[in-house]
């Protein structure tokens, strides 16, 4: 079956689109078969039209086979749960060479100074993200047909040993690095992403956009432990894998101790966006903010699932009323699109104060988000 696609910057102005099975979602221009995401007939907004043509399969790889498993195959309550339904492919898999991003769970805790639980995220979010389907509902992209997606699988932590775990998470995320995949994570508590950025900035220092209640930039927890959920951007700013002038954080609200972890931002030059503030303002126009901070430099991002208003994400270790809802959560990382992502991570789901799993749902669906902002502009 054949239909026009539009791309919208004038590249290819229309291209015709082939769906024979074998090559479903890609679009034939001058002889070389080229991934495009989207729907027969879709029209594509003209910033992000040039990310989204990407040259198709590497050594003859079929898209088909890192596809999800529709719902209409196998019933989205059977089968063994993965990310989204996607194939597992663990890092000593052949397949690991075609593989464009990778779902990773990052099943630990230790940093975890409130109520524990995170380390039971991945399972729960891999559950939960059954639901999700091939398309966004809003823009149309279909991320599964666009880049090659697979779920890693874990990373093994040590749940009795700190230092031991962030130096498994670190090299676990430097293979997956020199793999050439890029990594979307389930955490686990939030001291998981600074393994994470650990390896992905060893060798330069990222930008980065934060949502969360909290900064997590306090220099240390009772009487000098460095390494807890309210210390890791402390930690990457202090180790240059963050440049401070390049980060942004949404959403800080809530009591404090004190003033340490704003005074520090002030310092170094981080962008705070406090609750009152974002609530002032629309998301839209906070979020052009956050990408203007990001710049055209690579980037990571971090969401802790706590950014989210208690009413509607009441599964987390540290909640704070008086946060954005559901839908906002979703427009701010929908908003993402256009920023140069190298990671993402979306943390602190915490299943046993989650009876009801929305919290894990809403987090698959932030994940969801993310990954479509992802391939709007990949690498």
């Amino acid at each position: 079956m054949l239909g026009e696609f539009l791309l919208g910057d004038g590249l290819y102005p229309q291209v015709r689109i082939k769906d024979d099975g074998a090559r479903r979602g890609c679009a034939l221009v001058d002889g070389e078969y080229l991934h495009v995401g989207l729907p027969l007939g879709a029209s594509l907004p003209r910033d992000m039209a040039r990310a989204r043509c990407k040259p198709a399969g590497k050594q003859g790889a079929i898209m088909s086979d890192f596809e999800p498993v529709s719902g209409f195959v196998l019933p989205r309550f059977a089968g063994i749960p993965t990310f989204m339904r996607l194939p597992h492919v663990p890092l000593d898999d052949p397949r690991i060479a075609q593989v464009q991003v990778g779902l990773i769970g990052a099943p630990w805790d230790g940093g975890t100074t409130n109520r524990p639980g995170p380390r039971h995220g991945p399972r729960q979010l891999r559950d939960a993200s059954t639901m999700i389907r091939a398309q966004h509902g809003i823009t149309g992209v279909r991320p599964f047909q666009a880049l090659r997606c697979a779920d890693l699988g874990d990373v093994a932590p040590n749940p009795a040993d700190v230092q031991d775990s962030l130096r498994r998470m670190t090299e676990f995320y430097a293979r997956v690095r020199a793999a050439g995949v890029l990594p979307l994570t389930a955490g686990g508590d939030h001291l998981c992403t600074l393994p994470i950025l650990r390896a992905l900035a060893h060798d330069r220092p990222l930008g980065m956009i934060h949502f969360d209640s909290h900064t997590d930039l306090f220099h240390s927890y009772f009487n000098g432990q460095m390494y807890t959920h309210g210390t890791p951007f402390r930690r990457a700013v202090e180790e240059g894998l963050l440049d401070p002038y390049r980060v942004c954080m949404i959403g800080i609200r809530g009591t404090a101790y004190d003033s340490e972890d704003r005074d520090f931002a002030r310092a170094v030059g981080i962008r705070v966006i406090p609750i009152e503030e974002f609530h002032r303002r629309s998301v839209d126009d906070v979020m052009a903010e956050a990408r203007g901070i990001a710049g055209d430099g690579e980037t990571y991002v971090s969401y802790d699932i706590d950014f989210v208003d208690p009413a509607f994400a009441p599964g987390t270790g540290t909640p704070e009323v008086g946060g954005p809802n559901s839908w906002q959560a979703l427009e701010c990382a929908r908003l993402l699109a256009g920023v140069r992502i190298v990671g993402a991570d979306l943390v602190e789901v915490s299943p046993p104060f989650d009876p009801s799993g929305g919290t894990a749902y809403l987090g698959a669906s932030l994940m969801f988000e993310m990954l479509c902002a992802i391939v709007a502009r990949y690498p």
